[in-house]
């Protein structure tokens, strides 16, 4: 039920979705000075949603900031990939087909070729409500392999579908053989606030690595402050989504 009702909710705090809920609601009220305002607010949230100064500074505000390699001091015995990054069910599948997010992989390759992590523990099967024919860890696990990973420097978790389950598995399927200090939580920026949430409510509060950055450097450039951008749409319809699932996941008391 919990998986069903939080695709729901993601589906709804899209800001588009949102955009044309307004403007339904216009076109179906009669007050003549409620109709004019609710058109107003659906065009006032485009501009925002569009606007790629403001969007990259919530942006900013939301994700951790980037922590740079020859800063990292401590070496882990193991890195905790959180999976999320392939397209399912894709033709043919002889392949893995990456989407947003592959700096999750690579980001946890330079990790493991830099001696910083040991070896890497892939976590995550499928959130899709749809079946896939493969599990994602599998593939991202391939993909490893190809990249140079020895087979024996890796570990799979996939059978979870979401991060609140896979810090639970992966507590128990780690906790007899490592400690928590031992490990490194490597997720996107903007994931990582409920994955280290999550963790942390599981019992497994390891430190952490973001990547995959939704935002930029800021710039006062007219094409900045002024255009529309459709890019600036995606990236409020993730971070939409993710808080969307941050307050189904303290409903639920996943953290």
């Amino acid at each position: 039920m919990f998986f069903i009702l939080s695709k729901t909710i993601n589906f709804l705090a899209m800001p588009l979705v949102l955009v044309f809920l307004l403007w339904i609601t216009s076109r179906l009220i009669r007050n003549r000075k409620w109709k004019k305002r609710i058109v107003m607010a659906g065009f006032g949230l485009l501009i925002i949603i569009s606007n790629d100064f403001i969007t990259n500074e919530v942006a900013m505000l939301w994700e951790p900031a980037a922590t740079p390699y020859q800063q990292i001091t401590k070496k882990y015995k193991l890195g905790i990939l959180l999976t999320g990054v392939t397209k399912s069910n894709m033709q043919p599948d002889d392949r893995v087909y990456f989407q947003r997010g592959a700096d999750r992989v690579t980001h946890t390759l330079q990790l493991y070729k830099l001696g910083i992590i040991e070896k890497i523990l892939v976590s995550g099967g499928s959130g899709m409500i749809a079946t896939r024919a493969r599990q994602e860890a599998d593939e991202i696990a391939d993909a490893l392999k190809l990249m140079g990973v020895p087979e024996g420097d890796i570990i799979i978790e996939n059978k979870t579908r979401n991060t609140y389950e896979s810090a639970v598995a992966v507590k128990a399927l780690l906790q007899d053989d490592y400690q928590p200090s031992d490990c490194l939580l490597i997720t996107s920026a903007y994931h990582m606030p409920r994955s280290q949430a999550c963790y942390k409510k599981a019992g497994w509060s390891c430190d952490t690595f973001t990547c995959d950055f939704l935002s930029h450097e800021r710039r006062f450039t007219p094409d900045v402050l002024f255009v529309p951008r459709a890019e600036s749409v995606s990236i409020w319809t993730t971070l939409m989504r993710e808080w969307a699932g941050v307050v189904a996941y303290k409903i639920s008391g996943y953290i």
